[in-house]
């Protein structure tokens, strides 16, 4: 999939993802005007959104209502000198009557990410100049 990314003005860039566009900016101690999350605040929504996806689409297979069903992730920086080594926490939050039986395997099915395994196998990163 290639993403496609315009700079605008300020801190603010466009991404053209598949036939949507996605705003981001900076936040204003950062020096943007906070008009858009930051391309940092999307990566992590990718993983909670992703998650919470797979939570549905078990729930959906199941017939089982995703009322009262809410991701909550929380990113917790780790002590010490690196500011990038990170605990990403997400706690599946679920209704009285969700069924006992069912609960570890709604866990299983967040686990099941694609964003989350993407991160855990490593990619690769490339950056070149194209003119």
């Amino acid at each position: 999939m290639d993403i496609e990314v315009s700079i605008g003005t300020g801190k603010k860039v466009e991404a053209k993802v598949g036939n949507h566009i996605v705003l981001a900016d900076q936040p204003k101690g950062d020096g943007g005007e906070d008009s858009a999350a930051s391309p940092f605040e999307y990566f992590l929504a990718s993983l909670a959104l992703c998650a919470a996806y797979y939570v549905r689409s078990f729930c959906d297979s199941r017939n089982i209502s995703t009322e009262g069903i809410r991701v909550i992730q929380r990113d917790k920086r780790s002590e010490g000198d690196n500011k990038y080594k990170r605990k990403i926490e997400i706690e599946i939050e679920l209704p009285k009557n969700f069924p006992e039986k069912y609960k570890s395997a709604v866990i299983a099915s967040a686990e099941q990410c694609t964003v989350k395994k993407l991160i855990q196998a490593t990619p690769e990163f490339e950056v070149k100049i194209k003119q």
